[in-house]
Parts: structure tokens; sequence; C-alpha cells
């Protein structure tokens, strides 16, 4: 739950007004209750962390889209009216956000540290290192987003191998399955096209001395 949170703020944080999702209305079970209460306390160090009303404002944002996350409540994204199906995997799509997200926050804090102080750029640093004892005043705020960059590199590493692993396991089970079922077509699918050289050739007294 608290991932969650962490991430939807994180979002919200850098992300336009006009893009942001529309909320649900959300039913008043138990269950939903129950989420709410236990979001509460963990929103009390990310609002004293807040020096602004946007800041106030991204924090509350946040908190609404990860209820609705957690309890699976259907977000209508902004500009989209129908969301369309798609062969690809719902785990695929998920690691593409996080790679998304993460490239976005990298931006982010590297425009930071060479010095860009602008609200949104700032308010999602304090994001990033809220509920930890690193402030962005320290001396060694340089290193720590630095280190922090780096890990998130190595994070979308991992997801891009990940993919790619599932990319070259499903083009082999794919081929493995048209083998079994027209071997000829399989065959004309592997079948490369011949590249000739549009330039001139060489010389022949080059060629013989060759």
């Amino acid at each position: 739950m608290g991932s969650i949170l962490e991430e939807s703020m994180l979002e919200t944080c850098s992300m336009p007004f006009e893009n942001r999702p529309r909320l649900p209305r959300i039913p008043l079970s138990k269950r939903n209750r129950a989420v709410v209460r236990a979001l509460y306390p963990m929103l009390v160090t990310y609002l004293e962390a807040s020096r602004d009303l946007y800041e106030t404002d991204s924090i509350l944002f946040g908190a609404a889209l990860a209820v609705c996350r957690i309890i699976g409540a259907k977000l209508l994204m902004a500009g989209r009216a129908t969301q369309q199906s798609s062969a690809i995997p719902a785990w695929r799509k998920r690691i593409e956000d996080r790679i998304a997200k993460a490239r976005a926050l990298i931006g982010r804090l590297t425009s930071f540290r060479s010095g860009n102080n602008r609200p949104r750029v700032v308010c999602t640093v304090r994001m990033e290192f809220a509920g930890t004892n690193i402030s962005l005043s320290q001396p060694d705020i340089t290193q720590k987003l630095t280190e922090r960059i780096d890990d998130l590199k190595q994070k979308i590493a991992a997801w891009g191998k990940r993919i790619r692993r599932f990319s070259e396991r499903s083009r082999r089970f794919n081929q493995n399955r048209l083998f079994q079922s027209d071997q000829k077509r399989l065959y004309k699918s592997l079948e490369r096209p011949e590249v000739c050289g549009a330039g001139p050739g060489p010389d022949q007294a080059d060629t013989v001395a060759f």
C-alpha cells in the first residue's frame, strides 16, 4: 500500500493538470473506508514536507489515485474515451509504465542536480526523498542524487532485460508452433532478402591484386 501511494504521488507531481485521470465515485463500503483510514497516517510525512498549495494538491490527488488503484476502481484517462484492447500482456504494460516513469524521474533528478529549481522539479525531488533523512539543503545532496539516478538506471536495465527475455521466448514459441502447423510458411518467414549494392563496383585491377 505504501509503495502504491508513493508511486501515485510521484506520478501526479510530474503530471500536468490537464493530463490527470478522472477520479470515479467510490462506494462507501467498509473495505473502501478501511483503505482510506489506513492511508491517513502515511500522508502525515508528506503533508508536513509540503511548502505550498501546489505540493499539497499533488499529495492529496496522488492519495486519491492510490485509493482507486488499491480498491481496483476504473480510471478514465484524460483524452481517452475508450480503452482499446491489446495483445500485450498486462504485466508487460506495467513494466513499460515503470520504465517510462523511472526515465521521467531520472530527467527531473538530473535537471535538479544541474541547478534547475523550478517548482515542479523541486516537488518531484522532494517527493522522491520523502520519508528519509535526506534533505535537499544538505551538502552531499549531489551524491545522493547520483546514487538515486544510478539505482533507477539499474532498475530500468533489469526491467528491459525481463521484457527482452519474454520477447525472445515468445518468438521461439511462435516459431515452434508455426513449424508444427506450416513449415513452408516458417521457412519463408526466416528468409532474408538479398541486399544488393547500389554503388559502383570495385576496380578490376584492384580486384585482381586483391
